[in-house]
């Protein structure tokens, strides 16, 4: 055992780092551990079995570096990335295929044995005059079917820092492990450091090795780059997943209170900056997370647990009004970092959206800063980025739910899709079934860009179940997965969508911020068969007798019908415009899309024309009930 670690790993981690390894008993994973310590040449090795401890050593370094810095508030920091590190690199996050591998044209790839050269000769001897920390996660609940266990390989101890915030703890699980050699390996180095960020960005590069299941991240800091468990890990487990008949899915999970202490959970999925933290967050229901969930089918239901115990979450308009709880932590002595903020002269930190009067000067993340300065290139440089973040636990909320930890995971009741839409979703829709849900929803998605990747703004991009950036196996294989996964389950979750950025004619958002909790709640009375609902030719949408009770019962405010006509009136050109376009998407990026998805899109475009014959371009709802008819389930 020892001579597989070997002398040199034990001389760089010290005798106390060294047993910490040889107490995990599995040669596998010290093998990783002594490659990549000899490949990055470190000058030292700090392992981490997650004591007390080893937290207070991370933390620590992190401000003895200067990767992190103390905010006014007690146990804040503020972390900056470099100018231009500040979001997920796209173009060089790639997958490493062997010969004769193809994807899809969809999934960004390159040459495994290229890509493997390429990158160890970026990380060689890339650690030298610095420290690599080993640290153990587990991915879900541990001692759970969920349960992945990780280790991850750092340079940096902001990294580790986040980590430690965002993952449960994996050392004891990797001791139930053995010799096995099924868990998920990440290795990163922010590179050459000059003023405190990574120097080297245009040798920034993300790569995906399938077969081994290790992600590498060189020459980069932004934690969407580099926190392994998060994003990283997400294409792993969906390319696991497939082959084990599970999802691994970019959701959001919330226990959604309805009447007589009643509690229903929910999954979402939003891209970045589309609302899904928000949702999660919402006041008077419970979060189990924000990000990312494992869905599995246990005694013939869909359950799912949040990979992660915290939240790394765009820091932009959070504000006492419209996010009350996320404000009132972010304002609370407690463990956050927040990163690419302004700080003032007080050490206090200032975002887009925060409401707060705005210094003249301070520091962020172009490094001093005043009003009015310019980049290189003469664009005017913000306070405040648009992407900027904060970390924290999930365990400081006090919206935690009850169920965040449990082994088995919660049963869902419903899946949420949602993005960016100006003008074609209502505020909420609930499918006929999984199949039409899947597909005319969830494989349709769309959503206008944010800054949360990198590129132009405001551009509608097609995202099926806001999955792929982080899908790792052919798109066609990946919705056929969603299809079938249900088989065998008697009351499949309900499947709806969401638009909180619908528009008028005049480009005037139609509902307000809060107004999202009207929405949810109105799909917690549905999956409960407590209300009724309109049949459209796209799903169900609400009565305006139903919403106008949640109006006054949930925020105390009149709902007028006037407002209902214009959220929820069928635009029937934009909805056939969408058809069409998904179709051309999916005909055009895959060869392997199953039938059924054309021909149920085929279907509505069938029932909207019909529709548009009779009633013309734009159907009030009460003429679509008129029309077509009430609730049925019995679509196809």
């Amino acid at each position: 055992m020892k001579e597989q670690c070997g002398a040199l790993v034990k001389s760089k981690c010290g005798q106390t780092s060294y047993e910490k390894l040889m107490q995990l008993n599995n040669p596998k994973l010290l093998n990783f551990i002594a490659k990549y310590t000899e490949l990055c040449n470190p000058d030292s090795v700090y392992v981490c079995n997650y004591s007390d401890e080893d937290k207070e050593y991370i933390q620590n370094k992190a401000l003895e570096n200067g990767e992190e810095q103390k905010l006014a508030i007690e146990s804040q920091t503020i972390h900056f990335d470099g100018y231009n590190d500040q979001a997920r690199d796209k173009a060089n996050t790639k997958y490493l295929l062997p010969p004769g591998t193809d994807l899809g044209s969809s999934l960004n790839a390159t040459d495994r044995d290229a890509g493997l050269k390429e990158v160890h000769e970026y990380l060689a001897n890339m650690m030298e005059g610095k420290e690599m920390y080993v640290l153990f996660f587990c991915l879900g609940p541990t001692n759970s079917e969920f349960s992945i266990p990780c280790v991850q390989i750092t340079d940096s101890s902001y990294v580790a820092h986040s980590e430690y915030i965002l993952y449960r703890r994996g050392y004891e699980q990797f001791k139930k492990t053995g010799n096995s050699g099924q868990f998920f390996k990440f290795v990163h180095s922010a590179g050459k450091i000059e003023n405190g960020v990574s120097k080297n960005v245009d040798k920034r590069r993300i790569y995906i090795d399938l077969e081994d299941q290790i992600v590498y991240s060189t020459n980069t800091q932004y934690a969407g780059n580099t926190v392994g468990l998060k994003k990283l890990a997400l294409r792993l487990a969906i390319n696991k997943a497939s082959k084990e008949d599970w999802l691994a899915e970019h959701v959001m999970l919330a226990g959604i209170h309805g009447p007589n202490g009643r509690k229903s959970y929910f999954a979402g999925a939003f891209p970045s900056a589309c609302g899904k933290t928000s949702t999660a967050m919402l006041q008077g229901e419970t979060i189990i997370g924000d990000d990312i969930g494992y869905l599995r089918k246990i005694n013939g239901k869909v359950n799912a647990v949040n990979v992660e115990c915290g939240i790394f979450g765009i820091i932009r308009d959070v504000n006492p009004d419209d996010d009350p709880l996320i404000w009132e932590t972010l304002n609370t002595p407690g463990e956050v970092i927040i990163s690419n903020v302004l700080i003032d002269e007080q050490s206090k930190p200032h975002w887009l959206g925060d409401g707060r009067q705005l210094p003249q000067k301070g520091i962020n993340y172009s490094g001093e800063w005043f009003k009015g300065k310019k980049d290189a290139n003469g664009k005017e440089i913000s306070f405040a980025h648009k992407n900027a973040r904060y970390t924290v636990s999930l365990y400081a909320l006090k919206n935690l739910d009850s169920k965040l930890d449990a082994p088995e995971g919660v049963e869902l009741k419903g899946i949420i899709y949602g993005g960016r839409d100006s003008g074609i979703w209502p505020p909420v829709q609930e499918a006929f079934n999984w199949i039409h849900g899947v597909i005319t929803i969830g494989a349709s998605l769309e959503s206008e860009t944010t800054a949360a990747t990198l590129g132009q703004e405001g551009m509608r991009q097609f995202n099926p179940m806001s999955n792929l950036d982080f899908v790792s196996i052919p798109l066609g294989i990946y919705i056929n997965n969603y299809l079938k996964f249900i088989s065998g389950i008697k009351n499949p979750p309900s499947i709806f969508a969401v638009n909180y950025f619908l528009k008028d004619k005049e480009g005037n958002y139609l509902t307000g911020m809060d107004v999202k909790r009207i929405w949810i709640k109105w799909m917690e009375l549905r999956v409960n068969n407590d209300v009724d609902a309109i049949k459209t030719p796209t799903g169900y949408i609400p009565k305006y007798e139903d919403l106008k009770k949640l109006f006054k019962d949930v925020l105390n405010r009149e709902y007028t019908h006037q407002d209902y006509l214009k959220q929820f009136t069928l635009r029937i050109p934009e909805n056939i415009e969408k058809i069409e376009r998904i179709i051309k998407i999916y005909k055009s990026k895959t060869t392997d899309a199953p039938d059924i998805l054309f021909r149920i899109l085929q279907e509505q475009k069938q029932r909207l024309e019909e529709l548009k014959i009779k009633q013309g371009d734009y159907v009030e709802p009460e003429a679509l009930n008129r029309e077509i008819g009430g609730h049925n389930t019995n679509c196809f």
